[in-house]
């Protein structure tokens, strides 16, 4: 799906930026990769998806740590659902731009391309942002 030919949604990686980091992280990378490796087989994309959600998930829980603020984190008693609304959007807006970063960057692979990189990178994170908080906000159920 594209919008106006500059926005390309990749709902997939919700998958990755909701799964409980409590746990097995092994696990979890495997399942990452797996996810992005059957995206890009019914994509015929080269493994451009299974590198890039295979990096998303290993960089969430370091981002997860900055995000937080806190020099201890303890994964067991760490919930995403309490974190403060800001601190939930600059999580998902990161980890959504790193990856369409690098979908882009090596969807192009040359430094020619690096003005269509950031453009595609910009308008697909946004327009991919703006569906997940949607979707996120169907699924995810928040105690009150």
């Amino acid at each position: 799906m594209s919008l106006f030919g500059y926005a390309q949604p990749m709902i997939y990686i919700l998958f990755i930026l909701i799964y409980p980091i409590t746990n097995n992280r092994f696990v979890f990378l495997i399942l990452s990769f797996l996810l992005g490796l059957s995206i890009d087989f019914f994509s015929n994309s080269g493994g451009i998806n299974a590198a890039a959600s295979l990096f998303i998930a290993y960089l969430r829980l370091p981002i997860l740590k900055m995000i937080s603020g806190r020099t201890e984190f303890d994964p067991v008693l760490f919930n995403i659902k309490s974190m403060v609304f800001s601190r939930q959007v600059s999580y998902l807006f990161i980890l959504i731009l790193i990856h369409h970063y690098i979908i882009f960057q090596l969807t192009y692979f040359k430094f020619s391309a690096l003005q269509s990189v950031f453009t595609f990178t910009l308008f697909s994170s946004v327009f991919t942002f703006i569906l997940l908080l949607f979707l996120s906000s169907l699924f995810i159920n928040k105690k009150r």
